[in-house]
This record gives C-alpha cells, structure tokens and sequence, in this order.
C-alpha cells in the first residue's frame, strides 16, 4: 500500500470557500481573485465553487466556468503536495527540456499532468516561465528554478521525496 502525505491544501468545505468568496468579491477583477484563492486554500477548484462564485458575483456559471477553464493554470482536482511545472516553451524544449521533462516523469512514475500515488508531487506543464535565459527551467512550489540539467531535476525529485 502506498502510504499517503498530508495536503499542505484545507479540504474543501463550502462554508469556508463561501468565506473566501466574500472576502474577495468587491474587488477588481474579482473572479481571477476569488479563483486564485480558492485554488490557494483547496489546492484546486472544486466544482461546487463555480456556482458560488457566479452567484456572489452575479455572473452566470458559464462566465465563471468559462475563466476557470481559459487559464490553464487553475486545477480541476487536488494537487500532491508539492507541485513541480516544468516549461514547455520553445526556449526550454530548444535547450533540452524534453529530455529532463522525460526524465522527471521517468523518475516519478507519472506524466506530466497527473500526481504521484502517494500524493507528494503534481508534475505539470507549463508554456513559459520567463526564464528563458536560463533554459530549462521550472517551478517548484512557486520556487523558480534555471538552468536545469539531469543533476538538478534528480536533486528536485530527492526534495520533494522527503
């Protein structure tokens, strides 16, 4: 059995999303807002959330299901504890990201896009960091990372292993 890691997210619960909501909603912009911290707090969107959020801010579900759904950045189910993107962008594939994305996903036992079974890592794409300098690179938990090459994608596995 693979033993499981505690989420670094609170587990979904609508009395506390309905707070974040509130807390959020007068603001500009406030559906990127609301969606940001919801994903900060649940580590994800939780479906039950969409509605929420189209009713506190009088939008109909499709609008809000519609900006949920353009950026790719917001999750449609939990993530591990740890979450590890690495770029897919031109700079980073041109400088051997392909390689070291094969390799993480090698080491982990995932593809990009899925969580490890014992929930401590999320492998994910990502289509530019702005690194391009220091291709490849990544981001771990927000950490960003250049010059990557298969010592430090190995080192980044170890971390997140622990």
């Amino acid at each position: 059995m693979t033993p499981q890691y505690e989420s670094r997210y609170e587990p979904w619960d609508p009395t506390r999303g309905s707070e974040i909501i509130a807390e959020h909603s007068r603001r500009e912009g406030a559906t990127l807002v609301i969606l940001h911290a919801l994903q900060e707090a649940f580590g994800y969107i939780p479906e039950p959330a969409i509605p929420m959020v189209a009713a506190a801010l009088n939008q109909s579900r499709a609008e809000v299901y519609g900006v949920f759904t353009f950026y790719h950045d917001f999750r449609h189910k939990a993530a591990g504890r740890h979450v590890l993107k690495l770029c897919r962008a031109e700079a980073c594939q041109a400088a051997g990201g392909d390689a070291l994305a094969a390799r993480a996903e090698q080491k982990l036992g995932i593809a990009l896009g899925n969580t490890t079974a014992d929930k401590r890592l999320t492998l994910e794409p990502i289509y530019c960091l702005g690194l391009c300098a220091t291709a490849p690179s990544a981001m771990l938990d927000g950490r960003l990372i250049g010059r990557l090459d298969e010592a430090r994608i190995d080192a980044i596995v170890a971390e997140t292993q622990r």
